[in-house]
């Protein structure tokens, strides 16, 4: 049975030899529909109130499970940056490996010709000598016999 505070505030009693006092049994009902009234009141606000909760919290989980995924995501991101900066290294690793081993194979054959054109400067210098002091030897001998008489 459902009632609200009108209910109470006009309910009708039957009368009966020196029954209630009627203005008493009045005020009552109005003091009680008055406490139904401020009750009614407070629960409705509390319905918005809980309803008003209830939306914020969903809102709340639904805020919390973007914050799961964007983290999610933020970590495969950096994962996958992190693969990615690993793959450049290693990559430029390789690259200044082969260019280290280059440099070190034109050094070394740039050694090899430098040697072989000292050698080949240094037959010279030997050939060049020996012709000098052949020439040299033919003029001290063509010397000697025009001195001598």
């Amino acid at each position: 049975m459902d009632l609200t505070p009108l209910d109470v505030r006009y309910q009708e009693f039957p009368t009966g030899l020196r029954g209630y006092q009627k203005e008493a049994v009045r005020t009552y009902l109005a003091q009680v529909a008055e406490v139904m009234e401020g009750l009614i009141q407070e629960n409705e606000a509390l319905k918005e109130q809980l309803k008003a909760l209830e939306e914020e919290n969903a809102r709340l989980k639904e805020a919390e499970g973007e914050l799961k995924r964007a983290v999610v995501a933020a970590e495969r991101i950096a994962r996958e940056i992190k693969a990615q900066a690993e793959r450049e290294a290693e990559l430029i690793k390789r690259e200044a490996l082969a260019a280290k081993e280059q440099v070190l194979r034109e050094a070394a054959e740039e050694l090899r010709r430098l040697r072989a054109e000292i050698e080949r400067a240094k037959q010279e210098k030997a050939l060049f000598l020996g012709q000098l002091k052949a020439l040299l030897e033919g003029y001290l001998d063509a010397l000697k016999r025009w001195e001598a008489p």
